[in-house]
């Protein structure tokens, strides 16, 4: 598999400090990281199996990998560590902070927030779990047009499309415990 990520050659300038500090880590200091990335037991060994890795690329590459052989059920379960889009979870732990971080670009007015909750509603009325997506960068519009398409369709599309929003999730959120 090619490297989905560019090689670098400046190792403070791209993060190789962040992966030496995380092949450093005792297993259970890096195995609560990666649960905050992907609450996802078997994704979180095979990463933590992966050690040590040699580069940035490597370790996301590894990490990418794993995300793509989740399982339904996995997928699942790591969808209720999840808060509501447009909801602010309640606890300070890090997956909180990055989550609040990821949906900075919600509108926080109560017009797009009802919207929202009322997209949400749809979603789990339709599909029976909470809609996912990586919010990151997006805007409240471009969140609630994301999910209106979702809407229509079928299980097994919605399904790979959600599996797929969780591993751009997990990936950016391993990408900010290699920049610390």
């Amino acid at each position: 598999m090619a490297a989905a990520y560019p090689v670098q050659s400046s190792s403070d300038e791209f993060g190789e400090s962040g992966v030496t500090r995380f092949n450093e880590l005792p297993a259970v200091e890096a195995r609560e990281l990666l649960h905050a990335c992907c609450d996802v037991p078997a994704w979180v060994e095979a990463v933590l199996r992966g050690r040590p890795y040699a580069d940035r690329c490597r370790l996301l590459d590894h990490a990418d990998l794993a995300a793509r052989r989740l399982t339904p059920t996995e997928v699942d379960r790591a969808l209720a560590a999840h808060p509501r889009i447009g909801d602010l979870p309640a606890d300070s732990g890090r997956e909180s902070s990055w989550s609040r971080g990821e949906q900075r670009g919600v509108e926080r007015d109560e017009a797009s927030l009802r919207q929202l909750k009322e997209v949400n509603l749809d979603y789990e009325r339709r599909f029976g779990r909470v809609f996912l997506i990586c919010a990151a960068g997006m805007t409240s519009e471009q969140i609630l047009d994301a999910a209106r398409a979702r809407l229509g369709h079928d299980e097994a599309t919605e399904r790979r499309v959600v599996a797929e929003e969780l591993r751009k999730i997990a990936l950016l959120r391993v990408e900010r415990v290699l920049d610390g």
